[in-house]
């Protein structure tokens, strides 16, 4: 469980970085009604599902970093990680506040209100609620080209260093 929950971990923290990182490009200093907009923006859309397992991620993370050298200690790790969980719950709504300055850096008041608008049409709605199954299968489908593309590849760059004298 804990290989699983530390590559979710992960994942959210390479899917935060990756959704932040172009909003960092075009930064500029957005209003504090502009970042309250984006802040509900992202709220509806379900980034709490995103930044609640984040802050647990890390903890378990760095706990379980030290278990391998000290396997001795797991059970105060666990004492300290559970203490940790309980005093840091909250740590999650500063991701958030961070995606939110980084929406309202990136668009306008307006077009934020503009997608809070659409995000509580019907179609808003399926959109929230289909786009992450939708991302899933996408990332899916090109993990699998990937794979295609390395074997074709792999065959290439074998077959060119046999005209080349070398096998690989």
């Amino acid at each position: 469980m804990y290989g699983s929950s530390r590559s979710h971990a992960a994942f959210i923290v390479a899917l935060v970085c990756a959704c932040l990182g172009p909003f960092a490009a075009h930064a500029q200093q957005p209003s504090a009604a502009a970042v309250a907009v984006a802040r509900e923006v992202i709220t509806i859309k379900g980034a709490h599902s995103m930044t609640d397992p984040l802050a647990r991620g890390v903890i378990e993370s760095v706990k379980n970093s030290f278990v391998p050298t000290n396997p001795n200690l797991t059970r105060e790790l666990n004492d300290v990680a559970l203490a940790l969980h309980k005093e840091l719950d909250g740590k999650s709504s500063e991701v958030l506040e961070q995606m939110a300055q980084a929406y309202a850096a990136r668009f306008t008041e307006q077009e934020l209100k503009d997608l809070l608008v659409f995000y509580k049409t019907p179609l808003g709605q399926k959109f929230i609620k289909e786009e992450p199954a939708a991302l899933e299968d996408g990332l899916k489908r090109a993990r699998q080209w990937a794979d295609a593309f390395a074997d074709t590849v792999m065959a290439r760059m074998r077959s060119e260093m046999q005209k080349k004298g070398h096998q690989l």
